[in-house]
C-alpha cells in the first residue's frame, strides 16, 4: 500500500450504545445504494468497538481508498491511499462523504431526543422547536442587515405617495437607527442574558429508542414538557449547580420515560469566557452576551462597532459545537464586528437606493417589468458582495483565532445538508447567485481547508473578494 494510513477524529454527541446503529446507517443510507463502487464490507468489532471496513472504488472500477470506521467517542475514521495516483482530493471527498452520513444519523438520533436548557436561578423557558418564528427581530439581524433594503424599496412605494422625494431621506435615517441600536434589539428579544456573575447554560439531552420519535410527540405537549422541565430543574441541580443524572433519571421515569441511564448526558458551558476568550483575541471590551434557547445551531455579532456589540449564541450551537468550535464561530462573527460589516453594507444599500430614487425613478417607475428587473439585478449584486464580506469573516476568525480547520468541521456540523445538496453542480451555481449573504458552503469549507496556520494576509477583503469571484466562475 501507497501510504501510512491517515486517522481522522470525528466528534460526535452520539452516546456510546448508539455506535452500533452508526455502523448500521452508514451501511444502509451510504454503501448499499451505490454498491458498485464498494468492495469488502465488513461490519464487525475492533477492540470491543463497533466498526465497518471497505474498499472504494475509482471511476475506472480499481481499488482506490481503503477505509476503516471505528465507533468510539470520538468515532475514528481511517483512510488509506491503495495507490500514488490517487489525488488528496478523493481522500478529502471520502472523509467528507463519512461525515455528512454522522451527522444525519445524529440529526435522526435528535428527533428522538429530549433537549432541556436553563441558566441558573432563572426560570423554565421552553426552546423554539421550529426556530425563530415568534421572535422575527433576531431574524432580521441575526447575519447582516441587508434584507432591509428589500423592505423598504416595498415601502418608499406607499410612502412617496404621502411625503414625495423626501421619502429615502427619511427610510434611510430610519435603517441607520435600526443598525444603530441593532444589538440593544437582540439583546431585549433573547431569553438569556449571560454575566460574569451568572456565566453558564446548562444542557441536558435524553434520548429515547429511535423509533419512540412520534409515541414522545402524541404523550407530551409543549404544557406537558415545561411542567417535566420545571421538575428535572428542581430537582436536578445539586450544589454548586452540578446536574445529579440520578435524580434526573427518576423524574424521567416518574412521568413513563422507559429510556436508561446511559442515554443521558449533560454539560455545563461557561458562555460568558468563551465569549472573553474571543474578544481578548481580538483586543475588543467584553460585548453583551445573550443565549436564545432554540435547537437552531446559529450564533451573530451584531451593532454598528466592536464598543456597541452583542454577541447571541442559540442553544442549539452548544448542543451541536464543542468549545474549541464554538470559538472559532465567535471569531467569524467577532470578524464582522472588525470589518464594520453592518455599516458598510448599509452605506452600499443607501448608495443605490438614492441613486434609484433621484436618477432612475421616472425611467422604471414606468415600467413595471423594468422595475422587477432592476430590483432582481440590484439585490443579486448586494447579495453577491455581501459574500465578500462573509468570506472575510472566515479570513479574519483564521487570523485571530488561528483555528481554520476547526471552523470548517464547524461548519461541516452546522451546514452538513446544504453540503450534500452542493454535491450537485447546478446546485452549485443557484447557490452562487442566490439571495443570501452567505457563499456556498463547500466553498467556505475547501478554503478553510487550504489556509496553513499562521496567516499572513495583509488585506482579507480584497483577498476575500478574489476567492469568492474565482470561485464563483469556477463553478460552471
Amino acid at each position: 500500500m501507497a501510504d501510512n494510513m491517515l486517522s481522522y477524529p470525528i466528534e460526535t454527541d452520539i452516546p456510546a450504545n448508539y455506535l452500533k446503529n452508526l455502523m448500521d446507517f452508514i451501511n444502509q443510507k451510504y454503501i448499499l445504494p451505490q454498491t458498485k463502487w464498494f468492495l469488502d464490507v465488513s461490519q464487525k468489532t475492533i477492540n470491543g468497538d463497533p466498526a465497518l471496513t471497505f474498499t472504494l472504488l475509482d471511476m475506472a472500477g480499481k481499488p482506490s481508498l481503503h477505509i476503516e470506521i471505528v465507533g468510539r467517542k470520538p468515532v475514528e475514521l481511517k483512510i488509506q491511499r491503495l495507490a500514488d495516483t490517487v489525488a488528496q482530493e478523493k481522500i478529502d471527498k471520502a472523509r467528507q462523504d463519512i461525515t455528512i452520513i454522522i451527522n444525519l444519523f445524529e440529526e435522526q438520533v435528535r428527533k428522538s431526543t429530549l433537549f432541556f436548557a436553563w441558566r441558573e436561578g432563572e426560570g423554565i423557558v421552553p426552546e423554539q422547536l421550529r426556530g425563530n418564528e415568534k421572535k422575527p427581530i433576531n431574524r432580521l439581524f441575526l447575519e447582516t442587515q441587508i434584507l432591509l433594503f428589500m423592505v423598504f424599496i416595498v415601502a418608499s412605494i406607499l410612502l412617496f405617495q404621502i411625503i414625495g422625494w423626501l421619502t429615502p431621506i427619511v427610510l434611510i435615517a430610519i435603517q441607520f437607527g435600526f443598525i444603530f441600536y441593532s444589538s440593544r434589539i437582540i439583546a431585549r428579544a433573547a431569553d438569556w442574558h449571560i454575566t460574569e456573575s451568572n456565566p453558564s447554560i446548562h444542557l441536558l439531552e435524553y434520548r429515547l429508542p429511535l423509533n419512540e420519535q412520534d409515541a414522545l410527540r402524541k404523550k407530551f405537549s409543549k404544557e406537558a414538557l415545561i411542567e417535566l422541565k420545571k421538575e428535572v430543574y428542581e430537582k436536578a441541580i445539586a450544589q454548586k449547580g452540578e446536574i445529579n443524572c440520578d435524580n434526573v433519571h427518576q423524574v424521567f421515569l416518574k412521568s413513563g420515560l422507559n429510556c436508561g441511564p446511559e442515554n443521558l448526558s449533560a454539560k455545563k458551558v461557561d458562555v460568558y469566557h468563551l465569549v472573553k476568550k474571543a474578544t481578548d483575541k481580538f483586543g475588543y471590551p467584553m460585548p453583551e452576551v445573550v443565549v436564545a434557547n432554540t435547537i437552531l445551531p446559529n450564533a451573530a455579532a451584531s451593532g454598528p462597532s466592536p464598543s456597541r456589540g452583542v454577541v447571541l449564541i442559540t442553544t442549539g450551537l452548544l448542543v451541536q459545537l464543542d468549545e474549541n468550535e464554538i470559538l472559532s464561530v465567535l471569531g467569524h462573527e467577532l470578524g464582522h464586528l472588525k470589518g464594520r460589516d453592518p455599516l458598510l453594507l448599509y452605506g452600499l444599500s443607501s448608495v443605490q437606493y438614492l441613486f434609484l430614487f433621484y436618477v432612475l425613478w421616472s425611467f422604471i417607475y414606468s415600467s413595471p417589468f423594468l422595475f422587477l428587473v432592476y430590483f432582481w439585478a440590484v439585490l443579486t449584486i448586494i447579495y453577491f458582495i455581501a459574500k465578500f464580506f462573509e468570506a472575510r469573516a472566515d479570513l479574519i476568525s483564521a487570523i485571530v483565532i488561528g483555528q481554520p480547520k476547526l471552523l470548517s468541521r464547524a461548519l461541516e456540523k452546522i451546514g452538513f445538508k446544504r453540503l450534500l445538496y452542493e454535491r450537485t453542480p447546478s446546485f452549485r451555481v443557484q447557490e452562487w447567485i442566490s439571495l443570501d449573504p452567505h457563499p456556498p458552503i463547500y466553498f467556505r469549507i475547501n478554503r478553510l481547508e487550504k489556509i496553513e496556520v499562521p496567516v499572513n494576509i495583509k488585506h482579507p477583503l480584497i483577498q476575500s473578494a478574489r476567492d469568492v469571484t474565482r470561485g464563483f466562475f469556477a463553478s460552471f
